[in-house]
């Protein structure tokens, strides 16, 4: 459950027949700090309940950091209404900086819009890919901190750049090589083992590029005493491995890895700050679908 709590100008003032139209703009000046031309305030849509409390005191234990990574499992429903309950609490306390998309591409950006943009008009900013990331997953946390002023950017690497990045040997030297190798072997295993091995280096470029994307955009996001949030994978959340990497040494960040069901934290100990479980999603044979496309197109430039 939720609770909208708009700007407290609900009265009817252009109603009271004394006033003009200079007075009712006035007096839209006093409270929201502007007339035509200027923002608007922010609606703050706060998420209720015991779950969402739980949300609010996990967060506690974590701030303050300048930059605060949720890595998601992209098909746990739970790991996005989690995504939706850290935005709503830091947008409430006035923290929330922006927010940056590992499901949207690096240069689109609400910024532009108002707090009562409606969802096409988001879209439509985001350039957002629906079948690639469904609405309807991850459209709840974006419209909560769009309602509360908040900007949200792509920070994806553009897929028309990605043939450039797959040639470019620079990102080899990005991690270190422990940590390279370890990347790379991420990319097999992510990919089922069906990769052809003359194409581990160039898709571990591509993963690479796309962390080096998403920790500019969140640099570009970053204020001084409040939290820049990105949602993407649990790949790209990895402190060791993912966007923490190739964050500004100056800036604080914090990663939470999103687990839906068992798993070994001790597997995360050193890769996050924090396991957040939640319940098991279904299986849902990846490989034997990667496997069947691959038979049918060429090898797909994917990513965590």
């Amino acid at each position: 459950m939720h609770t909208f709590l708009p700007f407290p100008f609900q009265s009817s003032l252009a109603s009271r027949r004394n006033l003009g139209l200079a007075g009712v703009c006035a007096a839209l000046l006093l409270l929201a700090g502007g007339c035509a031309g200027r923002p608007e305030a922010p609606i703050i849509e706060l998420q209720q309940g015991p779950l969402a409390a739980q949300t609010a005191a996990r967060l506690d234990a974590l701030l303050p950091a300048d930059v605060l990574l949720v890595g998601e499992q992209h098909d746990a429903a739970e790991h996005q209404r989690i995504q939706q309950e850290v935005i709503s609490a830091l947008a409430a306390r006035d923290q929330l900086a922006g927010v940056a998309l590992e499901m949207a591409d690096a240069g689109a950006s609400t910024a532009a819009l108002q707090p009562s943009a409606t969802e096409e008009q988001v879209r439509r900013a985001l350039q957002w890919d629906n079948k690639g990331w469904p609405w309807r997953a991850y459209g709840p946390a974006v419209m909560t901190a769009v309602r509360a002023g908040v900007p949200v950017l792509g920070g994806n690497l553009p897929r028309a750049d990605m043939s450039a990045a797959t040639a470019d040997s620079r990102y080899d030297t990005r991690l270190s090589g422990p940590a390279l190798k370890a990347q790379q072997q991420k990319i097999r295993l992510g990919h089922c083992q069906l990769l052809p091995e003359q194409q581990i280096t160039p898709m571990t470029r591509i993963q690479i590029a796309k962390d080096i994307s998403m920790a500019r955009t969140l640099e570009q996001l970053a204020v001084p005493g409040k939290v820049v949030l990105l949602l993407t994978g649990n790949g790209h959340a990895d402190r060791l491995l993912g966007v923490p990497q190739h964050l500004r040494a100056d800036l604080k960040a914090k990663s939470i890895h999103l687990r839906a069901g068992e798993g070994s934290t001790a597997d995360s100990a050193d890769a996050f700050d924090t396991v957040w479980a939640t319940p098991a999603v279904a299986q849902k044979d990846y490989c034997a679908e990667l496997k069947k496309q691959m038979q049918h197109t060429p090898v797909p430039a994917l990513g965590e």
